[in-house]
């Protein structure tokens, strides 16, 4: 072989007689190669994706799917390919419930960061899905350096910290605060995504002010009910993406909206081809998704006598500290708190092994008047001579009833130790599964309870991003006061891939919190038919703003009696039954105007 170096590369003829061009950086490797000097691998690796980084020009080819821990339907793909070509990152998915919105917000946030294109980013959720989008962030996409506004690294550093993490979650209510607000409008974000969008459908809103205000290169604006109300609605969503895409709001009414009737759209091919540059939304019926029926079993029982007098004597001491705590403003700086006393009474709805411990160590607080650790202390004492649950009994019944595998959730580890003691001694074959094992003890636990355990006894944790669908029952041993951990729970076994009838069996004792929380979001809204998604659409369509938790804590602090809690519980499930009906209504107008036109093929 001979070679000739030029100015415009090195020529080669070959054995065969071909000429051979090669590049000066060729003739490099090839001298490298003579004197044997190749790089390491996790260089050469590098090397090698930054190679084929350059080579994919569009976003036909997704890297990210390559780099997630979840396997995305092919609709799911599609949308994110539509977000990511035709939308240019700038989009409004309004997938049906449980479709899986934030599969493809996460797909087409993972395929920015993987390709450089994005460095800070902002999520905003309503408060009760904070978390939840940290876990599947985490979970499903491998994106752990999420902080949220309420990590104590975020909170101690004020309206600073929008500035200082590349990467947040946070509830628009937090962000929409003034002090917030005017942090947030200085940051120049990468990437914005908006949970539950149709908070911003009213332009006069702090909500929708802020989000439009925000500096930001791409946004994803999340709801399954775009339109609520009237068509503004729609108008004022669109704005926020691409000002201008639909017109001036005069102009829209009078190009798109049937005067008279702001519900109702005309010229709507053109309306049609404005909105497909910005608007995706996939149906069930499109991408044939079904799901088994699932049947919800209520198991009543009463408390044991000393169990029944620690339950009354705690709550009692919750409502009467509470009241007081109440009663100064929140401006104490010593003593038991909203937070604490939220956490003694739900301890006491799980069990007396659950309450005791928190019991003890606020007997002991040097915070506290004396008068309140002596009753602390007895309480205390009381819990730690209960050795018999009326609730255990009922679970070791019901499981010797089927030789089903099944879930038993729980929500504090000390009533999961008692659990796990119980059946055992019992001779059941279980797996324990807690939020303190690490990855590798988790996939083992799940591993083996897919293999051969019969019970899988977990707290919440089973219920943050698992796909549990081999299994199809599952049973509640507390009941959690956020109807969406409910709704977590329920989706780990009644999800896309379940094919079997799920059961799902909810231990209640009589007169207590979780028992009339149960009532109305059985009774009134048949909570566990829903489809997964629902809740939260339901929630949102309440007038009172709070979290449902703060709601109900309330409701039984301030009640003198049995009666008055079940007069505002019954009123309050009253109103989730006109929330869901709006939910409905939405729901049906937004068929009515989209149908199936903005489906991916």
């Amino acid at each position: 072989m001979k070679q000739k170096t030029r100015n415009t590369g090195t020529r080669v003829i070959d054995g065969n007689g071909y000429d051979i061009v090669l590049a000066p950086d060729n003739l490099a490797v090839l001298r490298a190669l003579a004197r044997q000097r190749f790089a390491d691998e996790r260089t050469y690796r590098l090397r090698l994706q930054g190679e084929r980084l350059s080579l994919i020009q569009g976003f036909e080819e997704l890297l990210a799917l390559e780099s997630i821990a979840v396997n995305p339907f092919p609709y799911q793909i599609k949308t994110a390919r539509t977000a990511l070509r035709r939308f240019r990152g700038r989009g409004l998915l309004c997938d049906e419930v449980g479709l899986g919105k934030t599969i493809e917000a996460g797909l087409v946030l993972k395929e920015y960061l993987l390709r450089g294109l994005v460095r800070k980013v902002l999520i905003l959720t309503p408060p009760a899905l904070v978390e939840q989008w940290r876990e599947e962030m985490a979970s499903k996409f491998l994106l752990t350096d999420f902080v949220t506004n309420e990590d104590p690294r975020f909170r101690a550093l004020g309206p600073q910290a929008w500035s200082t993490f590349d990467r947040i979650i946070a509830s628009l209510a937090t962000a929409r605060r003034a002090e917030h607000r005017r942090a947030i409008e200085k940051v120049q974000f990468d990437m914005v995504i908006v949970d539950e969008a149709h908070h911003l459908k009213n332009r006069a809103t702090a909500s929708w002010k802020l989000v439009n205000a925000l500096q930001k290169k791409y946004i994803l604006m999340l709801t399954a009910t775009p339109v609520q109300n009237n068509l503004d609605e729609l108008h004022n969503l669109i704005t926020v993406l691409k000002p201008g895409q639909l017109k001036t709001r005069r102009e829209f009414k009078r190009r798109f909206v049937v005067r008279g009737d702001p519900r109702l759209p005309k010229n709507r091919g053109e309306l049609r081809a404005l909105l497909a540059d910005v608007m995706v939304r996939n149906t069930r019926s499109q991408v044939s998704i079904h799901l088994p029926r699932r049947r919800a079993h209520t198991i009543r029982l009463q408390l044991t006598p000393p169990e029944r007098a620690l339950y009354d004597e705690v709550s009692a001491f919750v409502r009467e500290t509470l009241r007081t705590v109440e009663g100064t403003g929140g401006r104490r700086r010593k003593g038991l708190n909203r937070f604490t006393l939220q956490i003694l009474q739900r301890e006491i709805g799980s069990s007396a092994m659950a309450v005791r411990p928190t019991l003890e160590k606020l007997a002991a607080s040097d915070n506290l008047p004396a008068e309140q650790r002596a009753t602390l202390a007895r309480l205390a004492e009381q819990a730690s001579q209960i050795d018999r649950l009326a609730k255990t009994e009922a679970l070791l019944k019901l499981l010797a009833a089927s030789n089903e595998k099944a879930i038993i959730f729980t929500h504090f580890l000390a009533t999961l130790d008692y659990l796990e003691e119980q059946m055992r001694a019992a001779g059941y074959d279980l797996v324990v599964y807690r939020g303190e094992l690490t990855p590798a003890q988790k996939n083992e636990a799940i591993a083996r309870f897919e293999r051969e355990a019969q019970f899988l006894l977990s707290t919440e944790a089973a219920g943050e991003g698992r796909n549990l669908q081999f299994c199809r029952r599952m049973i509640n041993y507390d009941l959690p006061w956020n109807p969406m951990r409910i709704e977590q729970r329920v989706g780990r076994i009644h999800r896309i891939g379940q094919e079997r009838e799920v059961e799902i069996f909810n231990l209640s004792a009589e007169d207590t919190i979780e028992d009339y929380i149960l009532n109305i979001l059985d009774r009134k809204i048949n909570m566990f038919e829903l489809v997964i998604g629902e809740m939260d659409m339901i929630l949102g369509n309440l007038a009172d703003e709070r979290d449902f938790e703060e709601i109900v804590l309330d409701i039984w602090t301030r009640a003198r009696s049995k009666e008055d809690v079940a007069a505002e519980m019954e009123r309050l499930g009253e109103e989730l039954v006109r929330a869901r009906q709006s939910y409905l209504e939405t729901k049906a107008y937004d068929e009515a105007l989209f149908g199936q036109d903005f489906g991916v093929e």
